[in-house]
């Protein structure tokens, strides 16, 4: 089975849809995905992806099942760091977090001090809860760690979504603490992450990260990747810190 995570392309998060950029962005990337043999499609109810999605749901004449767990990421906290109040639990800042060792951790990121002053676990688990059950549909049941191959298969699904929760999916397959993600990792606007069902035991399956955040549909035509999701390369360079 291939999954793969599509983040949406450049947004104008004030009308929550996508810029003019990101419209030609996600022309550019219904090209790519409509040579797929894709199965199925589910989709953030956020617009911006909703958006993303339309042009690639248009050329290979499928629609989009629409889940709620796929939109953004929204477990949030107040950060004692900076002071911010609801700030999103996956942007904090490099010197706060990196100095809990338990952040690093698969399992006991969640359990600090701070996380456990939110919602944070519960909306987590919601999240990955679904996921499995997404993948079940397709074949493949959680045991552990591992994906029980009920009926293993080729079959190509696509998910629309966004770079907070493609995080924490990405962390449940692979056993990664989403921190890591979070903030080690950037998936630009339009961009493919694909995972692959490895069975090299008869019955049992890993997934496998074969490409993540690949923006090369952007470059084939010679259209620049978005700033967005990133952060000034030097501090002196501008005001995304």
């Amino acid at each position: 089975m291939k999954l793969i995570i599509v983040r949406h392309a450049d947004p104008d998060y004030s009308i929550d849809s996508l810029t003019k950029k990101g419209w030609r962005e996600a022309e550019l990337l219904s090209e790519r995905l409509k040579k797929l043999n894709i199965k199925k499609v589910y989709c953030s109810p956020l617009g911006r992806a909703k958006d993303t999605a339309s042009l690639t749901l248009e050329k290979i004449d499928k629609q989009a099942q629409i889940c709620d767990w796929l939109e953004e990421f929204n477990a949030r906290i107040d950060d004692p760091y900076t002071g911010e109040e609801n700030r999103r639990v996956w942007d904090c800042m490099p010197a706060f977090w990196t100095k809990e060792k338990n952040y690093f951790d698969r399992e006991e990121w969640c359990h600090t001090e701070l996380m456990k002053k939110g919602d944070v676990e519960k909306r987590y688990n919601e999240v990955v809860s679904e996921l499995d059950r997404l993948i079940e549909s397709h074949g493949y049941k959680r045991e552990g760690s591992l994906y029980r191959a009920v009926n293993p298969n080729s079959d190509t699904v696509i998910l629309f979504c966004h770079f907070g929760v493609e995080c924490v999916l990405l962390s449940h397959l692979l056993g990664i603490s989403p921190m890591a993600l979070w903030h080690g990792f950037v998936a630009l606007p339009s961009s493919v992450t694909t995972l692959i069902t490895e069975e090299r035991e008869q019955g049992f399956a890993y997934w496998r990260c074969k490409g993540f955040g690949d923006i090369s549909h952007l470059y084939a035509a010679d259209e620049p990747p978005s700033f967005a999701a990133r952060f000034c390369e030097k501090f002196t360079d501008g005001d995304r810190h």
